[in-house]
């Protein structure tokens, strides 16, 4: 998203903008198939070194990566929600979580209140961030509004991500999912 308003405005630039993540997709159908071979890539986006993993949460990462630039090119804060709470907030949540997640989630042991909170609040301030640098190329039109509903889908993404069916599911899946459907009821 940094690098969005060096594309241009129109629906060449979100395709142009959507190539590179796009690529990654059929690269990580390729790997996790096990029809293209490439060990330096499965150890470094798979957690056991298995590259089936490729097919889960790398390629719903790229996907949504891909459709927030065809989709939601640089006018939606829907794209800015999803891409956020996905990017910063859940990456940063595994982060926290592991150096400080002691304390458990009572209803999801595999899950810790820091990771939570780091979650919805890098989610939240990333959002923001994103919304008044957009505002600043006039994208979007900021505000205290759109603010309360960065804070409303970044509290649901960190909520479902701290679900035990996240777990099973793939976190990349269920935060892209409840902050697209989230952000498409409220912006």
């Amino acid at each position: 998203m940094l690098c969005w308003p060096l594309f241009s405005a129109g629906y060449r630039g979100a395709i142009l903008a959507a190539i590179t993540p796009g690529v990654n997709i059929i690269r990580m159908l390729l790997i996790g198939s096990g029809i293209w071979k490439d060990e330096a890539t499965v150890k470094s986006m798979s957690r056991y070194g298995n590259y089936r993993e490729l097919l889960k949460g790398p390629l719903y990462y790229a996907i949504t990566v891909t459709l927030a630039c065809v989709v939601y090119w640089r006018t939606s804060p829907i794209g800015i929600a999803a891409l956020c709470n996905l990017c910063a907030g859940d990456g940063l949540a595994d982060v926290v979580g592991r150096r400080l997640g002691r304390k458990k989630l009572p209803y999801n042991r595999n899950k810790s209140v820091a990771g939570s909170v780091a979650m919805a609040t890098a989610g939240f301030l990333s959002s923001v961030g994103y919304m008044y640098y957009f505002s600043y190329f006039g994208y979007i039109q900021e505000g205290w509004g759109m603010i309360l509903h960065f804070l409303v889908v970044s509290l649901a993404s960190a909520l479902v991500e701290s679900l035990p069916i996240s777990t099973e599911l793939d976190d990349n899946l269920t935060v892209s999912l409840t902050s697209i459907f989230i952000g498409s009821l409220i912006f």
